[in-house]
């Protein structure tokens, strides 16, 4: 773990208990330790987006608006980090969420499947 990483402080959820110390490079740091190797560009568009949308409202937002305003592909949750928004959150540097709002952002493995239409196909 990087030396600047190691003085933040964060909560036993592994939530950055002071978001204003967030930077990229501490997000490519935190994002290096939770199995994500390089940060891209769509990744940290989702990160800012993150950032700006919980700095504004003081809310999470809508997993399909996300992808909708960034003009990314519906399941970007999925293929940037693995269909668990609340590792872009951690990555993010945004404090603990509460457990309502950490139930929603858990991984949803059957969203990655194909359901069948109504016809059974």
């Amino acid at each position: 773990m990087d030396k600047q990483i190691s003085s933040l402080q964060f909560d036993d959820d592994g939530f950055l208990t002071s978001p204003e110390q967030w930077s990229e490079v501490i997000a490519s740091d935190i994002a290096h330790g939770s199995g994500i190797d390089r940060l891209e560009n769509k990744h940290l568009d989702v990160l800012r987006y993150l950032r700006e949308h919980y700095l504004a409202k003081g809310t999470l937002p809508a997993e399909r608006n996300l992808c909708r305003d960034l003009d990314m592909e519906h399941e970007c949750i999925d293929r940037l980090f693995g269909g668990d928004l609340m590792r872009a959150w951690r990555i993010a540097g945004l404090p603990n969420p509460g457990e309502e709002a950490k139930t929603y952002m858990r991984r949803r493995p059957n969203r990655m499947r194909r359901r069948p239409n109504h016809r059974g196909n």
